[in-house]
């Protein structure tokens, strides 16, 4: 029986590199050679899969990073037993037993937090990070804050000792923005002389600002092949892209010169030309907002996105001299199309292209050898 190309399930999938993304750590390592890396793995592991990233880094990783206790929670159920640090914190004093029985290392960045680890009555003490305002005015302790929030830390039985520093950069992918080194600045005064391991690195951090680097880096989109800088690709980098979106081309259909496609009849055709249906849309996490031009890697070529995004499928003029065919595959990004690409198509960055890649598209992670692991 031969298997019919009209018939195509889960047309659209995100096929996942884990060699790519020990690659990534590895040149993350490589850059701050005398720190420790926490990994971060939130949103889903940034739409890779949160469980099978970690399961991934686990033996390239000294602790994991996540905003919230569900994602904290899941990585404990499928046996991930490094140290993983919560670096929102906790919202309510109910989840402080959790975090304890889960051995769970908690950021703390405001005096409601203090209060709640005071009042509680917990089985025994949690590891902390203090949360350092540096600058950026989102999460933290303002510098001058600083000394009573560590006393009254150090004080409360519930908290173990060695309480951590960390802080958060808002402008490290700009080289020439000031603020940048005005936040080192002041994080090294604030914690100058204070015990407790130190973190300011994220992504840029490591890579662009080695006197950021301290006792602990946190890589995160870069792990995945991404620039954090939008000028850049992460091929230029160094890295490797992990995620390869693809579908398949699910119609292809003669268009004449001056006839429209797709909803509002946004765009038309200058000739007659042959237009290509794929099956992937806003409903996938394909940005609705590509404009026409968009590029699609289609059997060794970029088409251009002719019309506007729908929920399920997108058109690209292929050319009146096309010969794509139903059931080709389309790359809509990965190592052909880079997603940065796309990203400042559509006025955004890579991350929220990966992380909005719906559900009901598959990942499907490629397998590694222990050879591939070891050369990384």
């Amino acid at each position: 029986m031969t298997s019919n190309p009209f018939i195509m399930t889960n047309a659209a999938k995100a096929v996942i590199d884990p060699e790519a993304m020990i690659h990534n750590i590895q040149v993350m390592r490589r850059q701050a050679p005398n720190s420790k890396v926490m990994t971060v793995v939130k949103s889903d592991g940034y739409g890779h899969g949160l469980v099978s990233v970690a399961s991934t880094l686990a033996p390239y990783s000294d602790a994991f990073g996540v905003a919230r206790i569900e994602e904290a929670l899941t990585l404990r159920q499928a046996g991930i037993r490094l140290p993983i640090v919560l670096l929102e914190g906790f919202y309510e004093a109910d989840e402080l037993p959790l975090l304890v029985e889960h051995q769970l290392t908690a950021t703390v960045h405001c005096d409601e937090q203090v209060t709640m680890l005071t009042n509680a009555a917990l089985s025994e003490p949690l590891p902390v990070w203090l949360k350092v305002d540096s600058g950026m005015h989102r999460l933290g302790f303002e510098p001058g804050q600083v000394p009573d929030a560590l006393s009254a830390l150090t004080a409360c039985d519930n908290v173990a000792p060695d309480i951590g520093f960390l802080s958060h950069f808002g402008c490290a992918d700009e080289m020439d923005n000031p603020i940048t080194q005005a936040q080192i600045d002041t994080f090294t005064q604030v914690t100058e002389g204070l015990p407790g391991e130190r973190s300011l690195a994220a992504s840029s951090g490591t890579l662009f600002w080695p006197q950021s680097h301290f006792d602990w880096v946190r890589p995160g989109i870069c792990l995945y092949g991404i620039s954090s800088r939008i000028e850049l690709t992460g091929e230029q980098l160094g890295l490797k892209p992990a995620m390869r979106l693809t579908s398949r081309v699910m119609a292809v259909r003669k268009l004449k010169a001056g006839e429209p496609v797709g909803y509002g009849a946004r765009w038309r055709s200058e000739r007659d030309t042959l237009i290509g249906v794929i099956a992937i849309g806003y409903g996938d996490g394909y940005p609705r907002l590509a404009p026409d031009g968009t590029p699609v890697w289609l059997n060794g070529r970029e088409v251009p996105l002719a019309g506007r995004v729908s929920m399920d499928m997108i058109t690209v003029d292929l050319g009146p001299d096309a010969t794509d065919k139903v059931g080709d595959e389309a790359v809509l990004w990965g190592p052909e199309l880079p997603v940065e690409r796309i990203a400042r198509l559509v006025d955004t960055i890579g991350y929220e292209l990966v992380c909005q890649v719906t559900g009901r598209v598959p990942r499907q992670y490629l397998t590694t050898t222990s050879e591939q692991r070891a050369a990384g």
